[in-house]
C-alpha cells in the first residue's frame, strides 16, 4: 500500500480532486483495498516500525496518518465511498468536503515510497525549505535535525498531520 503509486495514480491528470477519508480505527488498509477493487485511486502512506514483546520483535507496516487515507474522486462518488465498511466520512470544512492542495498531495506521493519515512508532530513554525536534487525535487517542508541527520517535515494542513523524510542538507534551499 505504501509501494510506488500505481500507473493510474497521477496528480493533476484528471479533473477529480484528492480528499481525505476518515476511517474507523485500524481500518485504513481495508478501506484502501476496497477502493482499489473499485478502481478508485487512493493513497495510504505507511512506515515500518519495529515492535518488541517479551519473547520476540516484529517489523510492522503502520499507517503514517492513523484513521485517514487519501482518495481521488469526483464528489458525485461520495455515496460509493461512504457505503464502504470502515469509512466514516470525508474531512470537511464548513460542511463541505475539503480537497487536499495539489502541492501537499504531490509531496505525499513523492515521499510515500521513501526509506526512513516516519510520522512527525505537526509543525506550524520553522524554517521552510525546498528540495533541489533527487527524487523529491521541488517538495517544500520544514527542515529539522534528528540524531545528526537532516529531515524535511512535510505537513498536510487539512488534517494537521506531518511526516518526516531524511534528506541531505546539501540538497535543500531555504524558501523565502
Amino acid at each position: 500500500m505504501a509501494k510506488t503509486p500505481p500507473p493510474m495514480f497521477q496528480i493533476g491528470e484528471t479533473s477529480s480532486s484528492w480528499y481525505v477519508a476518515y476511517t474507523c480505527a485500524r481500518h485504513e488498509k481495508r478501506v484502501v483495498q476496497q477502493l482499489a477493487d473499485r478502481g478508485i485511486p487512493s493513497l495510504l502512506p505507511v512506515y515500518r516500525s519495529i515492535r518488541r514483546w517479551k519473547d520476540r520483535k516484529k517489523e510492522l507496516e503502520m499507517p503514517l496518518f492513523p484513521g485517514y487515507c487519501f482518495v481521488q474522486m469526483d464528489l458525485r462518488q461520495k455515496t460509493i465511498l461512504l457505503q464502504l465498511p470502515g469509512v466514516v466520512d470525508l474531512v470537511m470544512f464548513q460542511g463541505k468536503p475539503a480537497p487536499v492542495s495539489p502541492q501537499e498531495m504531490q509531496a505525499l506521493c513523492l515521499s510515500a515510497g521513501s526509506a526512513g519515512l516516519q510520522p512527525h508532530p505537526y509543525l506550524r513554525i520553522g524554517r521552510r525549505v525546498r528540495v533541489q536534487h533527487g527524487p523529491m525535487t521541488g517538495v517544500e517542508g520544514i527542515l529539522v535535525r534528528w540524531k545528526d541527520r537532516m529531515r524535511i517535515v512535510i505537513s498536510v494542513s487539512l488534517i494537521q498531520r506531518s511526516l518526516a523524510v531524511e534528506v541531505d542538507e546539501a540538497d535543500v534551499e531555504i524558501v523565502a
